[in-house]
């Protein structure tokens, strides 16, 4: 007879991609995320885009700063610092990235993908060859939004379509490059980075494992379920759960919790990201549950992200116990706005013990 587990004691995880915005937005949000992650790859994705290393540094002590207001104690989060790639990143700026701690990777955002993406890259291996050259070169991960944006293109075939026109070109011309394929939300998605050749791994977010697309329109429009990648078919789902809880190597935790305030995410065009910084190892912890692998969650969540960065593994841990978990329905966030998390309202069977 089976007996169910009720706590787990895992390596303290790592969050390997997340939006902590800034300005009041950054002192809002940062807490959640350092409350249980020990490190965070930041997007660079902020008006304007942080696409030099000297913003990166600049940016980087705004978190830390950030946090300490937010009453995390020093010492206890690290936040890894990207560049956006440009059609004009040099090789000069791979290189000092290379030689800047604190400063680990270079995302390519195709432009218009998502939220402040309007001056990510037009053409990949047209304008950036160079700078892809280096970071091969450099050993330097590349984090790729994994979509395309043409618009004769349907919105749940993106990511396919991707893989055909721009990534695998990419890893013929540069098969040594480290390459992160973010946020992979198809069936398609997961069984390329399973199966290719060379440095390729990918991070899954919970809102993928959790959801499939129906979650947008249940009783209507649910625009706090709206992300991009958007939420795919069913099969999908259960492709990224297959991939997540395997053995392979190649696939961690990556939350993409992206904070945007309640009016903006219902107005009449609503902003991409769901908010799940808050609860995030809660949604996690639920699916691995519920795929009956609880004991593969510490290699997803801790282990695998900072082996594919050439990390160190954290050496502190963490406990989930078997706790219901209410998830609020909003939080408060700046000018007197408020926040919805994902999963507002619902009851998670997971929590993080204090």
């Amino acid at each position: 007879m089976s007996t169910i587990q009720d706590t787990l004691t895992i390596i303290r995880p790592d969050d390997w991609h997340v939006h902590l915005r800034d300005g009041a937005a950054l002192e809002a949000v940062v807490a959640d995320t350092a409350r249980h992650f020990a490190r965070a790859i930041v997007m660079p994705n902020l008006t304007p885009p942080i696409t030099k290393v000297a913003q990166a540094l600049v940016y980087r002590e705004a978190i830390l700063k950030a946090a300490a207001k937010a009453g995390v104690a020093q010492g206890t989060f690290e936040p890894l610092m990207t560049l956006f790639l440009t059609n004009n990143t040099t090789p000069e700026e791979i290189v000092r990235l290379s030689e800047t701690p604190g400063v680990h990777a270079v995302k390519l955002y195709p432009a218009g993908a998502t939220t402040n993406s309007d001056a990510g890259v037009t053409d990949l291996l047209k304008y950036c060859r160079a700078a892809l050259e280096m970071m091969q070169k450099k050993g330097v991960p590349f984090l790729v939004h994994g979509e395309v944006t043409d618009p004769d293109i349907d919105i749940f075939d993106r990511e396919a379509v991707f893989i055909d026109r721009v990534m695998k070109p990419l890893r013929a011309d540069f098969p040594e490059l480290k390459v992160v394929f973010e946020h992979i939300t198809t069936r398609d998605g997961a069984h390329y980075v399973r199966d290719a050749e060379g440095p390729v791994a990918a991070t899954i977010t919970p809102q993928h494992l959790l959801y499939n697309r129906n979650a947008i329109f249940k009783g209507g429009i649910r625009p706090h379920y709206y992300c991009l990648p958007i939420l795919k078919r069913e099969l999908h789902r259960q492709a990224l759960v297959e991939v997540a809880t395997s053995a392979s190597p190649r696939f961690f935790l990556g939350t993409d919790s992206a904070p945007h305030a309640k009016g903006k995410k219902e107005d009449a065009c609503g902003c991409a990201g769901c908010y799940n910084a808050l609860h995030a190892m809660s949604l996690y912890a639920s699916v691995f549950d519920q795929a009956g692998q609880l004991a593969r969650l510490e290699a997803f969540a801790s282990t695998r992200g900072p082996d594919f960065y050439g990390l160190p593994r954290n050496t502190s841990h963490i406990t989930l116990k078997r706790q219901n978990y209410l998830v609020p329905l909003q939080l408060p966030f700046v000018q007197g706005d408020t926040l919805v998390p994902l999963a507002a309202g619902e009851t998670l069977s997971w929590v993080v013990a204090d």
